[in-house]
């Protein structure tokens, strides 16, 4: 379960196995929050809607797309969202339409309007392409990217 902690905005990132998308996301926040200064302001982690990879470390694409960004990243195992992590965080992020669907049965609906779509924030309704299937962890890396710029600068406007 993720830990709610007092005075901290806490973010969930989620796709379906936790492997390439949420990770992805995960990691490039982490890195832009650092860079902002704002650690001791912003959790940041990410879960798996599905059991699929449970257990497994990020995708080598997506840890091979993060070293060719210099984004730092550690070793870790994907775990299972469950309806705690809910009551827990402050920001639910889904990648596409089937997160959102999966987020919404999981959350009862998301009574308390936690789950967004990371692409919401740049203003379209687009999804992150899952690079498992598409093979492209570069176009996936530019969407969170910018995804995880614009999520950053709706949480700076709110202090």
């Amino acid at each position: 379960m993720t830990q709610k902690t007092k005075d901290k905005v806490n973010i969930l990132f989620v796709c379906h196995g936790n492997i390439c998308r949420s990770p992805m996301a995960e990691f490039v926040m982490k890195h832009l929050v650092r860079e902002a200064g704002l650690t001791d302001s912003i959790s940041i982690t990410s879960k798996a809607l599905h059991t699929d990879e449970i257990g497994s470390d990020t995708h080598q694409g997506t840890r091979a797309v993060l070293d060719a960004h210099g984004i730092p990243y550690e070793t870790r195992h994907v775990a299972l969202m469950t309806h705690a992590d809910y009551d827990a965080c402050d920001m639910i992020i889904g990648m596409d339409e089937e997160n959102m669907r999966d987020l919404s049965r999981l959350t009862g609906g998301d009574p308390n309007g936690k789950v967004h779509k990371l692409l919401s924030y740049t203003g379209t309704t687009r999804d992150v392409a899952d690079p498992w299937y598409t093979g492209d962890f570069n176009a996936a890396y530019r969407d969170v990217e910018a995804g995880c710029r614009a999520l950053l600068q709706v949480l700076t406007k709110r202090k």
